[in-house]
């Protein structure tokens, strides 16, 4: 880390100075905070339209700015209608209209049948494309096949566009599925075993050969089998344009330690064995994972189950965007990692991956001026009550985290302070690659 000053001017970062610099002279001193880039978490469902029960985009953005996230891309499954036409994304922008606290791009979707509006919406100004290669969970986003991938694949690298995979095969999942209904559905053992770890090993090896044969960028979401992780090395020892993400609650969590019930910790794929969170903690460390993101997936209390616990039953989705900075902290100190590291894996490489790293993501002369001042030594207890998702319902509840976020800024202003969110809505609808426009006040920052 550095000592410097950041001056901002209309939005923008104007320059990064010694603190003494004459051009920081009345700055804010944030002491022993550490100023880094806006967090910009890529994997986020806000699902409004048709679902803002779940999540809407002023719960969702509030969460955001609480969280030290100024940047944050929605994933185009759960809202009605789902973002695979035109005209869906027409109706996202307009559903979130005037409730942004921090900036939002979108992704568009893969399904049977969308070919055709792929280039429509990639000139709509989409970050990229996603796809499920088993059932999402939700009738309006339906699983791929491999003969719809070797039609959008081509049309995805003449246009540069990544292609994000929900990476689990349906083959193994069916193989289990006998041995797992005989297990009892209120253990999480009974969910884990459901979704063995070769449904996530052979999707990413499906993933490697259409990477090579297309040489389109590939995108790995929520990795959770550390087996994949030497095949992938070995594709991108290859030079293939293939990425891969992990999340908070794969490296927090264990399955060992999961009570019977709690089907709060319940997601696809699921979380694993202690053993395995430490493989992906060391690939975070030595590169192979490129990113960290939330995959903030809330729904009703009652669509968890947590009346009778039942894991085969239960909405299948962890809510943490608030949370992911501290819980990625946590993790990352106790084993010897610092705050560069997490802004490479949730500022910098999030931002290239969204197609928006000429203006976020770094804290450098002309990009915008989005930061997040955070404690990295304050410990907390997380309240669910006191978090602002739409539903208080989250499997870190009561759990003690390291790293508190004492402010966030976007583009120069201040838009939530110790947990209050302040002023109005003035996030910006985002698309992929565009350069930041000047706005906002003049202001000036003080960095460590």
């Amino acid at each position: 880390m550095l000592d410097a000053a950041v001056v901002l001017r209309e939005g923008r970062i104007a320059a990064v100075v010694e603190p003494g610099d004459a051009a920081a002279r009345g700055a804010l001193d944030l002491g022993d905070l550490v100023l880094m880039p806006g967090l910009v978490d890529t994997h986020v469902h806000v699902d409004e339209p048709g679902r803002a029960e779940w999540e809407g985009f002023d719960t969702a953005t509030r969460a955001a700015a609480a969280g030290g996230v100024t940047t944050l891309v929605d994933m185009p499954l759960n809202s009605i209608p789902a973002t695979t036409s035109v005209a869906a994304l027409r109706a996202k922008r307009e559903a979130a209209a005037g409730k942004l606290r921090v900036d939002c791009g979108f992704w568009g979707g893969i399904v049977p049948g969308n070919a055709g509006e792929i280039e429509g919406l990639a000139a709509a100004g989409v970050c990229g494309f996603k796809c499920f290669l088993v059932p999402s969970g939700v009738d309006e986003f339906p699983a791929v096949g491999e003969a719809d991938l070797y039609q959008a694949l081509p049309i995805l690298a003449r246009l540069g566009l990544p292609l994000l995979a929900h990476a689990e095969l349906p083959a193994p999942i069916a193989a289990a599925a006998a041995s797992a209904r005989a297990g009892d559905p209120r253990r999480h053992a009974t969910w884990l075993a459901s979704r063995p770890r070769a449904a996530e090993n052979e999707a990413v090896r499906l993933l490697i050969a259409l990477c090579a044969e297309f040489r389109g960028a590939v995108h790995v979401v929520h990795l959770a089998s550390s087996d994949a992780l030497p095949e992938l090395r070995a594709a991108r020892d290859a030079f293939l344009p293939i990425t891969v993400e992990t999340c908070p609650h794969y490296l927090s969590f264990d399955a060992e330690a999961i009570a019977d019930g709690a089907t709060a910790f319940k997601c696809a794929p699921p979380i694993r064995e202690a053993a395995n969170r430490e493989r992906l903690w060391e690939a975070l460390a030595e590169g192979d994972i490129d990113l960290v993101a939330s995959d903030h997936s809330p729904c009703p209390p009652a669509m968890k189950a947590s009346g009778n616990g039942d894991f085969l039953a239960a909405w299948g989705g962890i809510a943490s965007l608030e949370l992911s900075l501290a819980a990625t902290w946590t993790g990352a100190r106790a084993r010897g990692l610092g705050a560069e590291d997490l802004a490479r894996w949730m500022c910098a490489h999030p931002a290239r991956l969204a197609g928006l790293e000429a203006r976020k993501g770094r804290i450098a002369e002309g990009w915008d001026a989005d930061f997040v001042a955070w404690d990295p030594d304050a410990e907390w207890t997380v309240d669910p009550g006191r978090l602002h998702q739409r539903h208080p319902l989250t499997p870190y509840a009561g759990r003690r985290l390291r790293g508190a976020v004492r402010m966030t800024v976007l583009r120069g202003q201040v838009v939530c302070e110790d947990g209050r969110v302040t002023g109005e809505p003035r996030g910006e609808l985002l698309r992929r690659g565009a350069a930041a426009a000047p706005g906002g006040r003049r202001a000036r920052l003080s960095s460590v």
